[in-house]
């Protein structure tokens, strides 16, 4: 244990603290030592402390916690995390929606992962290699079905037979025994679409086995999007799992509205017994692959199998009558902008709409969509535009909601055209939603930032801060504190985070990076 008698390594003075329970704001230092909180409260007379923080005029609050994350796509190339430093986040939860880089599945891997190098046999390997890039912040895995999928059955559109089903259990079961958090599906993503919902539950009932939290990026977030809330609550019922519903919205005007009969759906849930809650991010724009608007069996046998398809006219019409079908309703080609491209004729039009390239083209924006896919190997992200503002109120407002990014980029400037939300998600809630609108209060905000992520992942020395905890910490000015990043302008930081700690060192100081980078994996078995 530490020596109680020795110096403070960092010493917060004169704060707003905000410790994350929930509760009222109050002034009182924090003391921090060897990489933990050891005092909460006036620091005694004539303490010494190696470095002095002056936090008056600023709220003291746990560090946050971004519990849907894809920073594994990236985080090996930017270790520094500039970009969620700025907004005071401090853990970020990869492997989430059913993509993760373990286990290997070679080239039946998610594009994103393709290449071995980015891939690794387990947690074990994957840790290995963030440890060794020394991240600025932690990062806390989860293993992703449509990798264990992958890993097994490659990109068939087929049921997992018994033994095939056994196979990915057991990799969940190592998976488990190295750590992880929880598994994580997206449902909505092939080869995860291709499993019926008897693979989810016995899968989730793995993951109850040894205690791990179930995340599902639904099958469904359009028209039937209560419908998918229905099948992700049968799935925790029957598996007797915690879940996390990812990134609950509703796409598309018909369906605006919605996201209060899935709330519902889930506080009945809840009282049921249920253990069930949600995470939101503060934006009506979504951001995805293209693909993921096509039809399901289009997608059988992967990206190779695709772009067969796509040049055979009878299969190209065919998968073009079914995307022609969702126009207006959850596919509005004015709001879906082309984010990011590999190689190819389309490069120049990151940043444009499929509606802007249809009409460039004199085609129907169905057929574009088409076109770009095969033009880029099936490789296309984009930011859809399909959301009500007062759905992510909705929401954001509901008390088992947290607030988490769905972003990757880490740092800028860099390539593409990508979702404002890796920049300014955490600071775009305590500025817009929390001073400008007032949709939620700022207490409230740093709950579902920091103990209400924390404690679905049960990380029991985050997320608050009290006493022995871990010295995870975000200063920020409420009064300043502002996304920056844009639709249009998407690569700029967040303002108004002063200070960050991450196990005690100063990452983000004055309002930039100091260059240290104390970041680890977390383990779930491990003390963290």
């Amino acid at each position: 244990m530490p020596n109680p008698n020795a110096p403070y390594d960092v010493l917060i003075t004169g704060g707003s603290l905000i410790d994350g329970t929930g509760a009222a704001p109050r002034r009182a230092d924090v003391g921090v030592r060897s990489g933990r909180i050891v005092r909460v409260g006036d620091h005694e007379a004539g303490a010494a402390a190696r470095h002095v923080v002056d936090a008056s005029g600023l709220t003291v609050a746990p560090g946050f916690v971004d519990l849907h994350s894809h920073a594994d796509f990236s985080v090996l190339d930017a270790p520094d995390a500039e970009a969620c430093l700025r907004q005071g986040v401090t853990t970020v939860v990869t492997g989430n929606c059913g993509m993760s880089p373990f286990p290997d599945a070679g080239e039946n891997a998610s594009p994103l992962y393709a290449g071995r190098e980015t891939q690794w046999d387990d947690l074990d390997g994957f840790a290995a290699a963030v440890d060794a890039a020394r991240p600025a912040l932690n990062v806390a895995p989860l293993i992703g079905h449509g990798a264990l999928r992958a890993a097994v059955l490659g990109q068939d559109r087929r049921a997992a037979d018994p033994g095939e089903l056994a196979l990915m259990c057991g990799l969940l079961a190592s998976a488990a025994a190295q750590g992880v958090f929880g598994m994580s599906t997206g449902l909505i993503y092939a080869p995860g679409s291709f499993a019926d919902t008897a693979e989810v539950t016995a899968l989730a009932t793995e993951a109850a086995r040894h205690g791990l939290l179930y995340t599902t990026h639904m099958r469904d977030e359009g028209d039937r999007v209560i419908e998918a809330v229905e099948e992700a609550l049968t799935v925790a019922r029957a598996a007797g799992v915690r879940l996390q519903i990812s990134h609950l919205k509703a796409m598309g005007p018909a369906n605006h509205g919605k996201v209060a009969d899935a709330l519902d759906l889930i506080d009945a849930a809840v009282a049921e017994g249920l253990d069930v809650a949600c995470d939101v991010y503060p934006y009506t724009a979504s951001s995805t692959k293209l693909t993921s608007r096509l039809p399901d069996w289009a997608m059988d046998g992967g990206p190779a199998a695709l772009l067969d398809r796509l040049a055979d006219p009878d299969s190209r019409e065919r998968i073009l009558a079914d995307v022609r079908s969702a126009v207006g309703r959850t596919f509005l080609p004015e709001g879906v902008v082309i984010a990011m491209l590999s190689p190819g004729p389309y490069a120049d039009r990151i940043g444009d709409s499929v509606a802007d390239i249809a009409r460039d083209r004199g085609v129907e924006p169905a057929a574009a969509v088409l076109d770009v896919l095969a033009a880029h190997n099936g490789e296309v992200m984009i930011v859809n535009h399909a959301m009500a503002e007062t759905d992510v109120d909705t929401v954001l407002r509901h008390r088992i909601s947290a607030v988490a990014s769905d972003g990757w980029v880490l740092h800028a400037p860099g390539e593409g055209h990508p979702h404002p939300r890796s920049f300014g998600t955490f600071a775009r809630v305590l500025g817009r939603y929390v001073r400008e609108r007032n949709v939620i209060q700022l207490v409230d905000a740093v709950r579902k930032m920091t103990s209400l992520p924390a404690s679905r992942l049960a990380l029991p020395d985050r997320g608050t801060v009290a006493a022995g905890r871990i010295a995870d910490l975000a200063i920020f000015d409420p009064e300043a504190v502002t996304d920056l990043a844009t639709f249009a302008e998407p690569w700029q930081y967040a303002t108004g985070v002063r200070h960050v700690l991450v196990a005690g060192e100063l990452v983000l100081q004055d309002g930039e990076t100091t260059g240290r980078r104390p970041g680890r994996t977390l383990r779930r078995t491990a003390a963290s």
